[in-house]
C-alpha cells in the first residue's frame, strides 16, 4: 500500500473536534458517575436509607453504587448496536444526554422522609441509567476519535478520551470535596450535596454543541454507502470477532489497580479492622492525585504507542503496575503514610496508564468498522464488570485479621494483570495497518518508510 493511497479520515479541523468531543464526554460521563460514589459514602445512607442499624444503611446505599456497573453490560448491548447501525454521532449523544438527565434526577429526587420508599427506588433506577449509559461512552468516543485521526496518529488522539475520563475524576473530587470539608453540615445535608448533581447540566451542554459540530465519520458513511451496516452487529461481533473479544475482556480486568490503589487499599489503609490507622482525609487525596499525573503521562504515552506499537506498553505497563502492587500493599503494612501514597501514584498515576492510554485505539483497532462499537463496548464493559466484584473477592479472601495481606492481594493482583498482559500479547499488532484493513486478520501492516513518511505529514498537518 503506497503512501499516496493512504486515506486521511478526516481534515485537521475535525480531527480536534473530534477529540474535543470524546474528550468532553468522556469527562461528563466519569464526573456524573464519581460524584454517585461520594455522595454513596457521605449522605445516601442517612436520606435515602434510614435504618435503626447504620450499618444496613451504608450497605444498601453502596449497593446502589455497585448497580451502575451491574447496567454497563446490558448498556453495551444495546448502545453497540446503536453505534455500529445508526453512528458514533448519534450514539455518543444518546450516551451523554442518558447521563446528564439522569444525574440531574439523583440532584432533584426527594428524600425517604418525603415520599418513603419510592426515593430509594427512583435512585437505583437512575443508578441504572447512569450505568447504562457509561457503557456506550468509551467505545463510542474511542472509535469516533480513531475514525477521524490521521493515520499515524491514532494512538495519541485516542488517549485523549481517556484523559478526560481522569479528568472528571478530578473534577468530581474538586467540586464535592469542599462543599462537604467547608460547608456547615445541615445546609449540606440538606442541599449542598445536590450542587454537584445539578452542576453537570452546565458540561452537558457544552457537551451538546461540541458534538454536534462533529460530522459522523467517514468510515461508518462508506460502510453505510455500501449498504455494509449489518443488521445485528452483535451477532456479527461474535460470530466473526470472538476471539479478539474475549481477549479484550482479558485485558479489561486490568481495572483491578485502580480497585486495588483505591478501593481495596484504602480499606486496608483506613478501617479500624485491619489495624493500620492512616487518616481516612489523606486517602482521599490518592485519586485526585493520581488522576492529575495521569492526565499528563495519558498523551505521552498515547503518542509512545504510535510509534513502537500498541502491545509492548500495554504489556509492560499490566506486569510493572503488578508487580507494584506488592510494594503498595506492603508500605500499608509498615505504616508508611508517605511511602504508600508515593507508591500508589507510581502505580496507578504512572505505570497503569501503559495500559489506560493505549487501551482506547488498541481496542477498536481490533474490530472491522461494522462492528466495531458493538465488539468493544460488550467485551470491554464484561471486563469491567468482572473487576468490579474484586473488591469484595479481596476482603472475603483478606479479612481484618489476615496475615500476610500484601502477599496475598498482591499476588493476586498480579496473576490478572498476567492475564492482561498474555492477552495482549497472543494478540496482534495493529498500528500499522489502514484504517480500512482495522479488524482483518490477513492484513498486512505497511512498510517501516511508508508508516515513517504518513506519520511525518500527519505530524506536519
Amino acid at each position: 500500500m503506497s503512501t499516496a493511497t493512504m486515506h486521511e479520515p478526516a481534515g485537521a479541523h475535525q480531527t480536534r473536534k473530534a477529540t474535543a468531543s470524546g474528550w468532553i464526554g468522556s469527562a461528563l460521563e466519569y464526573y456524573d458517575f464519581f460524584i454517585y460514589a461520594t455522595a454513596a459514602s457521605l449522605v445516601f445512607p442517612q436520606l435515602f436509607f434510614p435504618s435503626s442499624n447504620p450499618t444496613t444503611a451504608i450497605v444498601a446505599s453502596l449497593a446502589t453504587y455497585g448497580v451502575g456497573y451491574v447496567a454497563r453490560p446490558i448498556g453495551a448491548f444495546f448502545l453497540g448496536h446503536w453505534g455500529d447501525t445508526h453512528g458514533r454521532k448519534t450514539v455518543l449523544i444518546v450516551c451523554m444526554f442518558l447521563m446528564g438527565l439522569s444525574t440531574m434526577g439523583v440532584g432533584l429526587l426527594p428524600t425517604y422522609e418525603q415520599i418513603g420508599m419510592a426515593a430509594p427506588v427512583l435512585l437505583v433506577v437512575l443508578r441504572l441509567i447512569q450505568g447504562f449509559a457509561v457503557a456506550g461512552e468509551i467505545s463510542g468516543a474511542s472509535s469516533m476519535i480513531l475514525e477521524h485521526a490521521p493515520f499515524g496518529r491514532r494512538g495519541y488522539f485516542s488517549s485523549f478520551t481517556l484523559q478526560g475520563v481522569q479528568f472528571g475524576q478530578i473534577l468530581a473530587a474538586a467540586v464535592f470535596i469542599p462543599i462537604a470539608r467547608y460547608m456547615d453540615k445541615g445546609a449540606f445535608m440538606s442541599w449542598g450535596w445536590r450542587v454537584p448533581f445539578l452542576l453537570s447540566v452546565v458540561v452537558l451542554i457544552a457537551g451538546f454543541i461540541i458534538r454536534r459540530e462533529v460530522h459522523e465519520t467517514p468510515a461508518f458513511e462508506e460502510e453505510a454507502a455500501h449498504r455494509a451496516v449489518p443488521r445485528s452487529p452483535i451477532v456479527d461481533a461474535i460470530k466473526f470477532s470472538w476471539p479478539d473479544m474475549a481477549r479484550v475482556i482479558c485485558m479489561s480486568l486490568m481495572n483491578v489497580i485502580p480497585v486495588v490503589a483505591t478501593i481495596f487499599g484504602a480499606a486496608y489503609a483506613v478501617q479500624p479492622g485491619y489495624g493500620v490507622g492512616f487518616a481516612a482525609d489523606v486517602y482521599l487525596w490518592i485519586p485526585v492525585v493520581g488522576n492529575i499525573v495521569a492526565c499528563f503521562v495519558i498523551p505521552y504515552v498515547g503518542n509512545l504507542s504510535d510509534r513502537i506499537g500498541r502491545r509492548m506498553p500495554l504489556i509492560w505497563g499490566s506486569l510493572l503496575a503488578g508487580l507494584l502492587s506488592f510494594v503498595y500493599l506492603y508500605a500499608i503494612s509498615i505504616k508508611n503514610m508517605p511511602f504508600a501514597f508515593v507508591m500508589s501514584i507510581l502505580m496507578w498515576g504512572v505505570v497503569y496508564q501503559g495500559y489506560n492510554a493505549v487501551f482506547p485505539s488498541f481496542y477498536p483497532e481490533l474490530f472491522p468498522t461494522r462492528t466495531r462499537v458493538s465488539a468493544m463496548a460488550i467485551s470491554q464493559n464484561i471486563g469491567t464488570f468482572l473487576s468490579a466484584m474484586l473488591p469484595a473477592l479481596f476482603a472475603s479472601i483478606a479479612p481484618p485479621g489476615s496475615v500476610n495481606i500484601p502477599m496475598t492481594i498482591g499476588a493476586m493482583t498480579l496473576a490478572v494483570t498476567v492475564i492482561a498482559a498474555l492477552a495482549a500479547w497472543t494478540a496482534r499488532e495493529t498500528y500499522r495497518l489502514h484504517l480500512n484493513d482495522l479488524g482483518d486478520p490477513a492484513a498486512k501492516p505497511v512498510g517501516e518508510t511508508e508508516y515513517a513518511a504518513a506519520r511525518a505529514a500527519a505530524l506536519n498537518a
